[in-house]
């Protein structure tokens, strides 16, 4: 077992928690910050706010690998996590219901359950990754992070689509009880799949290769030397601060624009996620089918899902002005397609990633290119939301004004195109360049 690594059904459990993590959060991220703008008519800038406060203490990611480095077990970090994010998202929704009476109250209340699912999403999240990529064999670290992240983006399908049905007709008690529901589901969930995997001593991550664990901010700074840590954090930064500033206005823009109830503008977020799952298959299909005939396959899917993302974030711009030429869920669908294209390369080399530079590091790194991530949701989500404020006090409220957020992201993702090349595959293209001599592994030619 220690030799070959998890086993596929261990694996398809740890797939369950990040399923369970996304299932507790996207009703925190879509239906809450959608109520706040339209049910209780509070400024954009307020969900903004909080979903900037839940990214913002995600910045301690590389303290919650480091704490598990050095042999340390995971587990308990994820089951501690997966706690604490669902008391969080069951007293966001309560605090979400108590600002329909008393806004002061609520508001405050949300700012620490906020808190606490920021906490929660990094400890779990930071530590499930990272025993993935120590403990899954390097064969399958490729195929198992395209089948984790798919089974995320898929909780947030699942839950944004059944939970849209029950939300309608729309109160505060039925939020708190639908949030209530589904974080019970899923942390038991989470429970059930992690018991018992690292007992069995898979590739424990200490032993000769480990190193002895050192101070916090020396392994930080270590880390922070390796060349190929530093690109990946910052095409991590501009690709997600693309992804994210969507996140907090796209669910109000359909509201305000296309007049769609909260069940409704739920399910166009399931919509969403289910063209990012589609768009992750494909190119897991895609990908070891033509490594071998192009090595470089994954540099030009992921610049060809960062162009395709701009494209459709540009016809969401114009469909702000002119919402009659428009089908609103056949353009979301495409956007989260290409979404789900551009991101599969870059969690593939990921998870190839942890694993490189200094033994016994493989936490900090994961935490630094969450904490990265992390960064760039909050600023993206913060950023989205004021912009539409300010252009709305400017141009009026409308759909102009949600427009000009997704044209600044369709900039961003065209940006974000011209990076993929060399910070996602690099390896890739060094192998091209010399011949085909250097052996690829499974993170580079599989797509994830």
């Amino acid at each position: 077992m220690a030799a070959r690594g998890l086993s596929w059904l261990e694996i398809v459990r740890l797939a369950l928690v990040q399923t369970a993590l996304g299932a507790m959060v996207v009703l925190t991220t879509s239906t809450m910050n959608r109520v706040m703008v339209v049910e209780l008519a509070l400024p954009a800038v307020l969900p903004g706010f909080l979903v900037g406060i839940h990214y913002g203490l995600q910045m301690l990611r590389p303290l919650f690998g480091h704490g598990s480095d050095g042999g340390r077990r995971r587990t308990p970090y994820i089951v501690a996590g997966m706690a604490v994010l669902g008391l969080g998202a069951v007293g966001a929704a309560a605090a979400t219901a108590l600002m329909g009476s008393h806004p002061a109250a609520g508001i405050a209340a949300a700012t620490l359950a906020f808190m606490l699912i920021g906490a929660g999403v990094g400890a779990a999240g930071t530590n499930l990754l990272t025993l993935v990529a120590t403990h899954v064999d390097e064969r399958r670290r490729g195929p198992a992070a395209t089948l984790i992240w798919i089974m995320m983006i898929a909780g947030f399908a699942v839950t944004t689509g059944l939970a849209g049905r029950f939300l309608d007709p729309y109160s505060p008690q039925r939020l708190v009880a639908v949030t209530a529901v589904v974080c019970a589901v899923a942390f038991v969930v989470s429970l059930a799949a992690v018991a018992g995997i690292e007992s069995r001593g898979t590739a424990k991550t200490s032993g000769p290769e480990t190193s002895p664990r050192p101070a916090f901010r020396a392994a930080l700074a270590e880390v922070w030397q390796e060349a190929q840590t530093r690109r990946f954090t910052i095409f991590i930064f501009v690709s997600m601060l693309a992804y994210s500033a969507q996140d907090l206005v796209l669910e109000p823009f359909a509201g305000l624009v296309f007049a769609m109830t909260p069940g409704e503008t739920t399910e166009l977020s399931s919509a969403q996620h289910g063209g990012t799952v589609l768009g992750m298959v494909l190119v897991a299909v895609l990908g070891p089918l033509l490594a071998k005939r192009l090595p470089v396959i994954l540099t030009g899917l992921s610049v060809a899902g960062c162009l395709g993302s701009a494209l459709s974030l540009g016809a969401l711009a114009t469909a702000g002005v002119m919402p009659e030429m428009f089908a609103l869920t056949p353009l979301v669908f495409a956007l989260g397609l290409c979404n789900g294209v551009f991101a599969v390369a870059a969690i593939a080399r990921m998870m190839g990633l942890a694993r490189e530079g200094a033994k016994g590091r493989e936490g900090v790194r994961m935490g630094v290119w969450g904490a990265s991530q992390a960064i760039a949701f909050g600023l993206g989500g913060f950023l989205g939301t004021v912009a539409v404020d300010l252009a709305g006090q400017i141009l009026g409220k409308g759909g102009l004004a949600y427009g000009v957020v997704f044209a600044a992201e369709a900039v961003l993702f065209l940006v974000s195109a011209g990076l993929a090349r060399h910070a996602v595959t690099g390896r890739q293209v060094r192998a091209v360049k010399t011949g085909g001599a250097t052996r690829l592994s499974s993170s580079d030619v599989v797509a994830a």
